[in-house]
């Protein structure tokens, strides 16, 4: 008996929590990042390590289970990355009863809840697409926009509970936030699972790695990607150090202004998206972000840099599922394996940009102090190190504006030939 969209409405729901799940993992940390500093003294570089390691982690889920998928199916893959995720989570928060030194512990229990978190990256995208759906696009990135609340919600409670048991005493919340991935644990068990794209149907990897198109859509996300997150990342250190508001108020208006805009950027296309031309809206967004991160780090307007920094949610929102879609679209029989693949592209923007911002923050400063001294500049050396590591982070929307210039080229130009 066939299924149509409406047997598979727990799985959507599933999904949606999975990618909040993601969410979670991802975005706690940095939440943490000034606390972690003050009690432990870690310094950017460390901070940005930790960002790096959880999307690498997730990047060597990508690539070993690439082609695990279509092998065992969804359900055998979800299940067990959101038990784990519990299990990352819980070792996270027992991390000062486990661990002398607070930096190894935390380091481990990242690898642990990122690789479920990277699991789930290659598996929930595939879902999405694989359930029978007209509109598979708006669906993908409705399901993405969860991703924005997730972290939306581990930003509100997350500081809330700060402010409730004290920063000491950050451990207990992480505990707490192992609550999620076992309720969608849940949640899967329960759930029915579409078929995967059969072997002998699909697209073998090596003629797609020879494939241009496919070559540059994988840049294009690794640069959309490193876009996002890195902005994403820094947002509430940049709000506290640069622009010099108390910790709750940069996480509050920082971290979760830019997730409000990316989770409003992600459901408007999902709600009014299915006639929209993605390949535009990539172009238009990724210009934009180049605008936003000029604005963040030259506005001497704090208001202004406040909003800068907002929009840079709502124009980053689709250059990851955009890209999914314009990719999947071009390539329908591919399998599960080239989300997977482009997942692993896009981890690498992710982990690369946090960490090579957090570099150029940490080598800014010594020109920085030397220029406090030589010029009248009234910015602390600090805010003009943060500055010019953001500064220097421009190049991840450039790369990704020239990216989907050359997509939408070659889409075009197919279509031209289509017709002659």
């Amino acid at each position: 008996m066939t299924k149509d969209v409406s047997d598979y409405k727990l799985t959507t729901y599933s999904c949606f929590a999975g990618i909040f799940v993601q969410a979670v993992v991802t975005n706690i940390t940095p939440i943490l990042f000034i606390p972690f500093m003050r009690l432990y003294g870690f310094n950017y570089a460390q901070l940005g390590f930790l960002v790096t390691v959880n999307f690498f982690a997730q990047l060597l889920v990508d690539i070993v289970f690439s082609k695990a998928i279509d092998h065992y199916g969804f359900k055998k893959m979800v299940l067990p990355a959101t038990f784990i995720a519990a299990c990352g989570l819980i070792l996270f928060g027992m991390v000062p009863y486990l661990f002398n030194n607070i930096f190894i512990g935390i380091l481990l229990s990242t690898i642990v809840f990122s690789m479920a978190a990277g699991c789930l990256e290659i598996t929930l995208s595939p879902i999405i697409d694989a359930i029978p759906n007209k509109h598979k696009g708006p669906a993908m990135a409705i399901m993405h926009s969860f991703y924005a609340w997730g972290q939306i919600a581990t930003i509100l409670l997350t500081t809330l509970l700060l402010l409730i048991f004290g920063v000491e005493n950050w451990n207990y919340i992480l505990i707490i936030w192992a609550v999620v991935p076992a309720s969608a644990f849940i949640m899967f068990s329960l759930s029915l699972f579409p078929p995967v794209v059969h072997e002998s149907k699909r697209i073998k990897i090596r003629s797609m790695l020879k494939n241009k198109y496919y070559i540059v859509a994988l840049l294009a996300i690794l640069f959309g990607g490193a876009t996002e997150v890195n902005m994403n990342q820094w947002a509430s250190s940049f709000m506290e150090k640069a622009l010099l508001f108390n910790k709750s108020t940069g996480d509050l208006i920082g971290m979760a202004g830019f997730a409000l805009m990316l989770g409003i950027g992600r459901l408007l296309y999902g709600r009014f998206g299915h006639k929209a031309d993605m390949g535009k809206i990539l172009i238009i967004s990724s210009a934009m972000a180049v605008v936003c991160y000029l604005t963040v780090v030259f506005s001497g307007y704090v208001q202004l840099s406040v909003v800068a920094l907002a929009a840079c949610g709502l124009f980053s929102s689709l250059l990851w599922p955009g890209t999914l879609v314009i990719t999947a679209d071009k390539f329908p029989m591919s399998g599960s394996w080239l989300f997977a693949i482009l997942a692993a592209a896009g981890d690498i923007g992710a982990g690369v940009g946090p960490l090579f911002t957090g570099a150029a923050a940490d080598y800014a400063l010594k020109p920085g102090a030397f220029i406090a001294r030589i010029f009248p500049v009234t910015m602390p050396v600090e805010q003009i190190a943060l500055r010019a590591g953001l500064f220097a982070a421009v190049i991840f929307p450039l790369g990704a504006l020239a990216c989907h210039l050359y997509l939408s080229y070659n889409t075009k130009r197919a279509k031209r030939l289509n017709h002659l």
